[in-house]
């Protein structure tokens, strides 16, 4: 499948993103990243969007609202959370848990979107609450009942909640741009967002040590990793195309372990895998919970109708 090659080059980009995250954190504020970052990417879409986003003013301005918010989640939440996290926790456990989003997605999509529980959404859930406490308590859960959950820990699970409520949302609202203008809008929105903490932040100086960050961050991540994404989408189908990002913490691990020297335990890998376990329950699993009620109910209404 020659098609592969697109969500699978998006997913490799994106677990080396993690891995940026994680070098970030020594070499550059979370404040100053998470803003150059957006800087750059709307920089760089303008000269090929801004008369299409032009054209499309009375859309942009009926919907701003909705826009503004997409922004706030997928931009400023989801990304700036995971700088800050990175202070605290390894890129390995970070690239699992962005593995939860689907996960998460589904979950939010049952009260959003009214989707039908099903059994692998059950028993995916259970699967992969019990690889993440495994996994955040380091193999020993009794230490969450006196410790608790750690700032990076609870950062990143904030995180992965916020992006997977954006994709839950973007498919809810159902914008009426084309996907590029809507994210040029989004990421519009997100930068203004971001300058606040920027001019807070303590130092935002630009360096040898960490532009090259910044410009993987602004342009692999943040544009060339999502249009492979949108057209492994086009050629193989969303359902498909979301089961490469399964991958991501396999990926994450590999290169923080080449990179950045990060050591894997045995709680990353039996943590993860049941996570990941978890998140495979949820995507093949689809019988729904009243499966068999509704079965019964049918063979009720054709006995009465004989």
């Amino acid at each position: 499948m020659k098609n592969a090659i697109f969500p699978l080059l998006a997913v490799l980009i994106w677990s080396i993103n993690a891995v940026v995250n994680k070098a970030a954190a020594s070499v550059i504020d979370p404040a100053a990243i998470s803003f150059y970052r957006w800087f750059l990417a709307f920089l760089i879409m303008t000269p090929f969007l801004i008369m299409p986003v032009w054209h499309h003013r009375k859309t942009v301005k009926q919907y701003w609202w909705k826009l503004f918010i997409l922004g706030a989640l997928g931009m400023v939440m989801y990304q700036s959370l995971a700088y800050y996290a990175a202070h605290y926790v390894s890129a390995t456990f970070m690239g699992i848990l962005n593995s939860l989003i689907p996960l998460l997605t589904v979950i939010i999509s049952i009260f959003v979107l009214r989707v039908v529980p099903t059994v692998g959404i059950v028993l995916g859930t259970v699967l992969s609450i019990s690889g993440l406490v495994w996994l955040i308590s380091r193999g020993d859960p009794s230490q969450l009942l006196t410790q608790g959950l750690g700032y990076g820990e609870l950062m990143m699970f904030i995180a992965s909640a916020s992006y997977a409520l954006y994709g839950v949302l973007t498919k809810r609202w159902s914008i009426a741009l084309p996907n590029w203008q809507s994210l040029y809008v989004q990421i519009g929105f997100g930068v203004l967002l971001l300058l606040p903490n920027f001019f807070l932040a303590e130092s935002v100086a630009l360096t040898k040590d960490n532009i090259g960050l910044v410009i993987f961050a602004g342009i692999g991540a943040s544009i060339l990793a999502p249009y492979l994404w949108i057209l492994g989408v086009m050629k193989l189908g969303a359902n498909t195309t979301s089961i490469f990002m399964n991958l991501m913490p396999l990926f994450t691990a590999m290169i923080a372990i080449a990179l950045l020297g990060e050591e894997m335990h045995s709680y990353h890998l039996v943590g993860g895998g049941i996570v990941l376990l978890g998140v495979l329950l949820v995507q093949q699993l689809r019988t729904p919970l009243n499966f068999r009620r509704q079965s019964a109910q049918k063979k009720v209404d054709c006995h009465q109708e004989m």
